[in-house]
């Protein structure tokens, strides 16, 4: 029974993704709910029989008083029919109609609901641009996939289980009481109206403050998993107190925020006693002088008492419920400033796959500011014939790094082009053209996940024998046999630990060219290579590397001069702009910036940083 309710909707169903995703809230909801449409219109109408079965009981309580006025020996001879029948009715029909109620909403609607916003936000975020992530806490990114999706479930649970059930109920106490007399009906409304004021002012204030609270929650989160992230640089720093203190800032505004939300529920509480004994003095009073007048009956007051001492045990309830439910809403409000942002970067309508014959690059007037006016390229003009081995070498600055990114399609170039094999790279799907592109970063950070599945990220198909072969390559197999970690794992099962840290830097990096290795891809992209590795071992991944370039179009960037020497051509970057290209031996001779750089260097090195 349960696995039938709990499969009647697939979470992880195909859909048609939007690079646009609805803005406003409601819009968003709805896009996300449209797989439940008929499964929210039968636990709606379920809440409601549940409703008004709670209702009819209360009359019935009262019609019950009523038959105990009349003689007790013809009790059972004149109504036991219809007693029995109510009897077997709340025994066996009631359970099992509030049964499919709790079925459908707790088994059917709850874990899926959930698991769906949970699955296709992570889905959306991942189709992000590299920019948009680094522009963000990816603790905060993280928060919000996190508690989007729980805060959205307890919206559609409050709609079903409060909502919709205390109107059917409201609905149901107003027509029971103009059946028992008319004029019951008038302290209900009067009780009404007062508490519509009373919502309507607890729901204005409730929404913003539980925004500001899920605002101030998610700033908390983003500087506490930053200081987890960095925290050799914490301990390196000796900087304990000043991240305490960091945190605190933001620790203290989500308890201010709390505050003032907390305040409101306290306001509403204070007045809902109130305005609910008012509810119960009027329709009782009421109840109780009509009887005095023999214009209603016992069972009219006792089922008004029980109607009124329901509806005041009820309303604290759906007072809540409604907070909640904008609370929840307020949540799900800020996770959408994460999860439905526009796409930015995305295939053209009719982008097909790269086809990569020879592994021609060209770049056509490249221009890339990142939105500046300064920094990145300007106007720069190349061509990598295939199987051609390019250094790049240039100050911190100098657009190295903004012209491996723009290959990538990391980013979309503000101006020019890129061609590979003369197709232009926003003409053909992103994930063809990076499949075709193998790059070891200098920040060789690695995925919490063992040194198997991490080497096989670059070609999750390949067999075990191929993935041992690229370890060995890479000068890694010796030191993964010797890996251990805490759970009992060895060898390639052993996790390296978030980014990697478990390892050395040297362990990274050589792990990271037996991934890129094992991807073999036509294009190689290095970023300081070898810039983990000891001398020993750089010697033998250099023999290595010199291994991988054979027959691929090649751009390697470096500081350390020596590792590129040997490249066919070598060029040289300035301010956004090739200002030198030639041999090692041209550019020595001519006497310009790499000669300079070469002349100032010690063992090779050229003392420069990265440039983002």
């Amino acid at each position: 029974m349960f696995r039938f309710f709990e499969n009647l909707i697939n979470p992880y169903v195909p859909y048609t993704e939007h690079d646009k995703p609805p803005q406003k809230l409601w819009p968003f909801l709805w896009d996300y709910s449209q797989p439940f449409k008929k499964v929210f219109a039968l636990t709606a109408f379920m809440s409601v029989v549940v409703a008004a079965i709670e209702i009819w009981l209360i009359y019935y309580m009262g019609r019950l008083v009523d038959l105990l006025g009349s003689d007790p020996a013809l009790l059972w001879q004149t109504y036991g029919t219809e007693l029995i029948l109510v009897a077997l009715f709340v025994l066996l029909i009631r359970p099992a109609l509030q049964g499919v109620d709790v079925l459908l909403l707790n088994n059917a609607i709850m874990p899926n609901f959930g698991t769906l916003i949970r699955w296709r936000a992570h889905k959306q975020v991942l189709r992000q641009s590299v920019g948009w992530f680094e522009n963000d806490f990816a603790g905060r990114i993280a928060n919000r996939i996190m508690q989007t999706p729980p805060a959205a479930g307890e919206v559609v649970f409050q709609v079903f289980d409060a909502i919709s059930y205390s109107l059917a109920y409201l609905i149901g106490a107003a027509i029971l009481l103009t059946l028992s007399d008319l004029r019951l009906l008038v302290p209900l409304l009067g009780w009404f109206v007062l508490y519509g004021f009373l919502v309507r002012w607890t729901l204005a204030r409730v929404g913003p403050a539980a925004k500001d609270a899920s605002d101030a929650r998610s700033a908390v989160t983003g500087r506490v998993v930053d200081a987890y992230t960095n925290i050799h640089s914490v301990k390196m720093f000796a900087h304990h107190d000043l991240e305490l203190g960091f945190a605190k800032d933001a620790i203290e505004e989500a308890r201010r925020t709390f505050q003032i939300e907390m305040r409101i529920f306290t306001i509403m509480d204070v007045f809902l006693v109130a305005l609910n004994g008012l509810l119960i003095v009027g329709v009782v009073g009421w109840a109780l002088w009509l009887w005095t007048t023999g214009e209603a009956s016992v069972g009219v007051v006792a089922a008004a008492a029980a109607l009124t001492l329901r509806l005041n045990a009820m309303t604290g309830w759906i007072m809540w419920a409604l907070s909640s439910f904008f609370r929840q809403l307020g949540v799900v409000a800020e996770g959408m400033e994460t999860i439905a942002q526009p796409i930015t970067l995305v295939d053209a309508t009719d982008a097909k796959p790269l086809q990569l014959s020879d592994g021609r690059i060209e770049m056509q007037n490249l221009t890339h500011h990142y939105g500046r006016t300064s920094g990145g390229l300007q106007g720069v003009d190349l061509e990598i014939a295939p199987g051609e081995r390019i250094g790049l070498i240039g100050r911190s600055g100098a657009g190295k790094s903004t012209l491996v990114k723009l290959l990538l399609r990391f980013y979309e170039a503000e101006g020019g082009r890129i061609l590979i094999d003369g197709q232009n790279i926003g003409d053909v799907t992103q994930d063809s053209l990076r499949r075709h592109i193998g790059m070891v970063q200098q920040d060789s950070s690695l995925l919490h996940r063992s040194v198997r599945e991490n080497i096989l990220y670059g070609r999750p198909d390949a067999s075990e024998e191929e993935m041992i072969a690229a370890a060995k390559q890479a000068q890694a197999h010796e030191f993964i046999q010797d890996l251990s970690d805490p759970e009992g794992r060895h060898g390639y099962d052993a996790r390296v630990g978030e980014r990697g840290v478990k390892l050395s830097g040297g362990q990274r990096q050589r792990i990271t060219l037996a991934r890129v290795i094992l991807k073999d891809a036509p294009i190689l992209l290095l970023d300081e290579a070898t810039s983990a590795l000891d001398s020993e071992v750089e010697a033998a991944i250099q023999e290595t590397l010199y291994g991988m370039m054979a027959g691929k179009s090649v751009i390697a960037i470096a500081h350390r001069l020596s590792t590129i020497a040997e490249m066919d051509r070598i060029l040289v970057l300035d301010e956004g702009r090739i200002v030198e290209e030639g041999s090692h031996d041209a550019l020595l001779a001519r006497g310009g910036l790499y000669a300079d750089f070469w002349s100032r260097q010690s063992g090779g090195f050229l003392k420069l940083d990265e440039d983002a």
